[in-house]
């Protein structure tokens, strides 16, 4: 049996961050995720942006969540140590709609208080983004979207947390919330049962089933597929800002970025689905972001990609945020309704939602010793030659270099073990310090990741996953 003040269930960026925000105070905070790692469904596999919600409309809750987590974000990146690139984004228009588009966007933007976004006209735009196709008429600027490393971002707040005294229980799903006589009380999962005074509903893709649980719901969740090219840092097309066309009521539309690693992400589709659990890409969809994305980038080269993927954003109906407290259930609040801009409005649901709690009568007694920043792992690669003399110096395992694509060295992968919470798999390494990233996708490095982990969490090879689950690697000894 486990207890806790509050319980998180959901490890993406918005439980994260909301772990965080509560670690400022004394409270006991638990997360809980049904994945062998921090990172989510959504949050580990979308788009990399953290906009500024220029258009979103004002005065709704969506735009004052933006705002303000922009506003914090801004600061937090370097708190944190969270890769990113603060490039800003062209929205091109192509004919007189999309420029009535942009015309409307910019109202927002000055009604929303964002003075720097700014329309462009024809030359302008190609001056700052040649590569756009030439028929292009004009564009909207907004210089502070960000391109973040989202699954850092992710990494960042849990380390951050748990240094403040938060637990987390990955590969633990939650299987049933009890709540006798209307009030929470504990929730059974595959790793134990949780006694929760509160219990924070952050599942995103399963926040219906969630929700279920504990209460009789309205609303349902299905996935939204996007699938995504990344392509060579050494593509001969590149773009300096992120590029997105003129958004639709479905979908942002196909974009291209520059990565906050140097790397161009290209994409999404959007696929509506029933299966929560297809993330597999198809020739269609690749094919279908091909052709769109050539209507605004003609020179790009897809042929320079080194892999392709597809996340799941969470489509929840009736839309729109629904952030709140259960009516039926005292000590239950969902967080429901978040899709595609989880990243860019985390750190302001974190706020809102502590300032629920507190005006609800919960006591957040800020700590004396909360620590405020986080310093991520050196990247060996990124260093001066008498930086890399220093490291080597001080542990010669810098000196031994496991993928060769990114420069990676045994020493960042034992760190990635080691800190809390720490990798457990494959990808969870290749997250954290990019070991298995570049042109090769771990082609040459694998097997020596699996020989690492195993010797460090001093499990067998054959216990060693890609991702959780049964995606092992190894399945027995031939010799």
């Amino acid at each position: 049996m486990f207890e806790t003040d509050i319980l998180i269930v959901g490890a993406g960026v918005v439980g994260t961050a909301i772990a965080r925000e509560f670690s400022k105070y004394n409270l006991r905070v638990m997360v809980a995720d049904k994945n062998e790692d921090v990172g989510g469904d959504a949050s580990k596999a979308c788009s990399s942006i953290a906009g500024t919600g220029y258009a979103n409309p004002t005065g709704s809750l969506v735009c004052r969540l933006s705002h303000r987590s922009h506003a914090v974000l801004d600061k937090l990146i370097d708190q944190l140590d969270i890769p990113a690139n603060r490039c800003g984004c062209v929205m091109p228009a192509f004919n007189d709609e999309e420029l009535a588009v942009l015309q409307k966007r910019l109202e927002t933007a000055r009604a929303n208080g964002d003075r720097d976004v700014v329309i462009l006209d024809r030359e302008q735009t190609l001056a700052m983004e040649p590569i756009i196709a030439p028929g292009v008429r004009g564009a909207i600027f907004s210089p502070r979207e960000i391109a973040i490393d989202t699954f850092m971002m992710v990494v960042a707040l849990a380390e951050n947390a748990a240094a403040n005294g938060v637990e987390f229980l990955t590969s633990c799903e939650v299987t049933g919330i009890e709540a006798p006589g209307g009030r929470v009380e504990l929730a059974h999962t595959t790793r134990g049962d949780i006694r929760a005074n509160y219990i924070i509903n952050c599942a995103g893709l399963y926040c219906d089933r969630i929700a279920a649980m504990a209460e009789e719901i309205d609303f349902t969740v299905h996935p939204r597929k996007g699938q995504f090219f990344i392509l060579d840092k050494n593509t001969a097309c590149k773009p300096e800002h992120i590029i997105m066309p003129v958004p639709t009521p479905h979908t942002r539309g196909k974009l291209v970025l520059p990565t906050a690693h140097g790397n161009t992400l290209v994409g999404p589709t959007a696929e509506d689905l029933t299966d929560k659990t297809d993330v597999a890409t198809t020739a269609q969809g690749l094919a279908d972001v091909e052709a769109d994305i050539r209507g605004l980038i003609p020179g790009i080269v897809l042929s320079d990609a080194i892999t392709e993927f597809s996340g799941l954003r969470p489509v929840r109906t009736p839309d729109g945020y629904h952030l709140g407290f259960s009516k039926a259930v005292r000590g239950f609040y969902n967080v429901t309704g978040v899709r595609s801009d989880g990243v860019t409005t985390s750190l302001g649901i974190a706020e809102h939602v502590a300032g629920e709690f507190a005006a609800a009568g919960v006591t957040l007694t800020p700590r004396r010793d909360f620590i405020a920043t986080r310093r991520g792992i050196t990247r060996f690669a990124a260093c001066t030659p008498e930086e890399k003399q220093d490291l080597l110096k001080r542990d010669p395992r810098y000196g031994s270099v496991i993928c060769r694509c990114e420069t990676v060295t045994e020493a960042e992968i034992l760190q990635a073990i080691h800190r809390v919470p720490g990798a457990r798999s494959l990808d969870a390494v290749k997250r954290r310090v990019r070991a298995g990233m570049g042109r090769c996708q771990g082609g040459f490095c694998a097997p020596k990741l699996v020989e690492i982990l195993a010797r460090e969490l001093n499990v067998p090879v054959e216990e060693i996953t890609k991702r959780g689950g049964a995606s092992r690697l190894v399945t027995e000894k031939n010799r």
